[in-house]
């Protein structure tokens, strides 16, 4: 089911959730405290929440925060790891960091491999070894893809001190 909310477009997603405008607090002048431009999305099916509060246009703010959402819905909603990876997986862990550029990190694709590769890593035990194995990669170029992004990193991260083990670095 997730996969079908992070391969949805952006209007799709955003038909999913709650949408609350307000005025957002902080820097910007005297236009930022006047106009509703801030968005807030509830994603209904996930609970996920997320805000795009960095323009004074409310549009790009709406573009922020179902970005935001589609990276929120990966790094926070976790689903049984199917026994074979998936081809969109298979891809990402084929091309390595090399092809990850900051275009990349915007789409539903990406986001979908992220997901079932943080799957994956937690029906492992957050044992990178074990996970990188299944993968048929090393062990190094795991980390690196999962340290890749400061977001995925730091979620395998904080599963892995909450499990008392050492973060990846």
């Amino acid at each position: 089911m997730r996969a079908h909310y992070l391969l949805a477009t952006d209007d799709a997603l955003i038909a999913q959730c709650e949408v609350d405008r307000y005025r957002a607090s902080g820097p910007g002048g005297q236009h930022r405290n006047k106009t509703e431009s801030a968005v807030r999305l509830r994603h209904k099916l996930s609970g996920v929440t997320a805000i795009g509060e960095d323009s004074r246009s409310q549009s790009e703010n709406k573009l922020h925060a179902v970005r935001r959402l589609r990276a929120a819905i990966a790094l926070e909603v976790r689903e049984p790891a199917p026994p074979q990876p998936s081809p969109r997986l298979a891809a990402l862990v084929a091309g390595g960091t090399a092809p990850l550029g900051k275009n990349t990190r915007l789409t539903g694709e990406y986001w979908a491999a992220i997901a079932e590769l943080l799957d994956l890593v937690v029906a492992n035990n957050l044992e990178i070894g074990t996970t990188a194995q299944q993968l048929g990669i090393s062990t190094g170029a795991l980390s690196k893809l999962l340290l890749h992004d400061d977001a995925v990193g730091r979620a395998v991260n904080d599963l892995r001190r909450a499990k008392n083990m050492r973060p990846l670095r």
